[in-house]
């Protein structure tokens, strides 16, 4: 029996494989979220609607970083998954090391432009004035934990590839109970406010990072040497060319996230909220969709070492098979994550602290109207992330920049004109819809792509 066949990856059940591989991705990824959420949660109940406003003006900060986390991780993790499906063993352990280096070398990167430039940034992400002297000690905290933040998200997908989804688990979850806990006592009981949430956050990033190094230590399916760390061009170029899906959709949603605070704080000062108040009211919905977004996330990137491994083995139907078994549990979160954005918008907001009735009104409106198509918000995810498994680099990242890029932004920019404030809120669903439509468009094309490839090898088999 050759090594495809004994790999589980290639002959277990798709749903148990599933389970395995999700449900400890999705915990990585609801942990990673719960990492700002919490710091609004307490911030907004100490601080206020100012600390609100200035966790969501920090926030690109922190997508730059999962930008990177997900470029590096997902394509070292694609790639060596990719190189053991066909048999490459010995090429495959230079995809972790060069990924893992990579992680460390760009969060220290970014935590020197944010150090150095953290005020020209902010001001540049929408930040009004009276919500600078909150955003500027939260991000120059944050910055020192940028490359444990990069090394503990990234390494995750590392640590996922070798087999070890638990392991994954196991590394977010202590880094997030550790943050919860010390954003309680730093924040609630010794009132440090912003500073008090930034450090709690990037004490838990260090534990979590070290973790990451503790394991690549003792990779399991490869044994990783010095030599596998050092950066070559060609494994960053390979390791780029597939992870740069996930990398736009992160870099999307940070462009995406700037000029929606632009845009929130013109048209605000136009309406009756003033600035601050739908920049606040705005980050709090994208931190409760993002909680969303995580688990939808996080079903995709379950879905990624079988679909890499099997299209990698020419095992076209139990590629098809992944992605219908995520589809439809990513379909029923997403059906229920709709129910109750659009039931429960106030229950939601008033857990971030309280705030006037213009807060409210604002807020309420945020949830029902941005998160109209939620029900569909997965499919795009999903899409891209199948495209990146098989190796379909470049069609992974066109759908990553439809809807924030092609759809999003262009709707932003023209339908406040005629509709002021309300018209940025508008924009979400109907880009949700197109990028939606879109995935589905080139999923079916790429199943019809993937019988005919499968017809030619039973041919040329028999």
């Amino acid at each position: 029996m050759n090594d495809v066949q004994k790999n589980p990856l290639a002959s277990a059940p798709i749903g148990k494989l599933m389970v395995k591989f999700a449900v400890p991705s999705i915990i990585a990824m609801l942990v990673g979220a719960l990492y700002n959420m919490v710091d609004q949660l307490f911030i907004g109940h100490a601080v206020g609607t100012l600390g609100n406003a200035a966790t969501n003006v920090s926030f690109p900060f922190t997508t730059a970083c999962l930008a990177l986390a997900l470029l590096f991780g997902i394509g070292g993790a694609s790639c060596f998954n990719l190189n053991m499906g066909r048999g490459n063993r010995e090429s495959a352990p230079y995809y972790v090391g060069t990924a893992a280096s990579m992680l460390i070398l760009c969060g220290t990167a970014i935590t020197l432009i944010a150090l150095f430039f953290a005020e020209p940034l902010l001001r540049l992400f929408g930040s009004p004035e009276e919500v600078l002297p909150y955003a500027l000690p939260y991000v120059r905290i944050c910055a020192i934990g940028f490359p444990f933040m990069l090394l503990s998200s990234g390494g995750g997908h590392l640590i996922r590839a070798d087999g070890s989804p638990k392991m994954t688990m196991i590394c977010n979850i202590t880094g997030a109970l550790i943050n919860v806990v010390l954003d309680a006592l730093f924040v609630l009981v010794f009132h440090w406010g912003m500073a008090g949430a930034a450090l709690a956050t990037i004490i838990g990033q260090i534990v979590s990072g070290i973790i990451v190094l503790w394991y690549l230590r003792r990779y399991r399916t490869v044994k990783l040497e010095k030599t596998h760390f050092i950066p070559r061009f060609r494994y960053i170029r390979e390791i780029g060319a597939i992870g740069m899906a996930s990398f736009f959709n992160q870099l999307a949603m940070m462009v995406t996230q700037i000029v929606i605070n632009n845009l929130l704080q013109y048209y605000g000062a136009l309406s009756v909220y003033g600035e601050s108040i739908p920049i606040a009211c705005f980050g709090i919905v994208m931190k409760v969709n993002q909680i969303f977004f995580s688990v939808v996330i996080g079903i995709a990137q379950g879905s990624q070492p079988v679909e890499s491994y099997n299209y990698g083995a020419e095992n076209y139907q139990r590629v098809k098979d992944a992605y219908r078994v995520a589809s439809i549990a990513a379909g029923s979160i997403s059906l229920l994550s709709f129910i109750l954005f659009q039931t429960m918008p106030r229950t939601l907001l008033a857990m971030f602290g309280n705030g006037s009735a213009e807060y409210f009104e604002f807020g309420v409106k945020a949830f029902r109207v941005t998160l109209f198509f939620t029900f569909l918000n997965f499919i795009q995810p999903l899409t891209s992330t199948f495209f990146t498994s098989i190796g379909k680099a470049a069609k992974g990242v066109f759908l990553s920049m439809t809807r924030q890029i092609l759809f999003l932004i262009p709707l932003a920019l023209i339908l406040p004109r005629f509709l002021g404030i309300d018209g940025v809120l508008r924009a979400g669903p109907i880009a949700d819809l197109m990028a939606s439509v879109t995935a589905i468009l080139m999923v079916v094309a790429e199943f019809r792509k993937m019988n005919h490839l499968a017809a030619e090898k039973e041919k040329k088999n028999a």
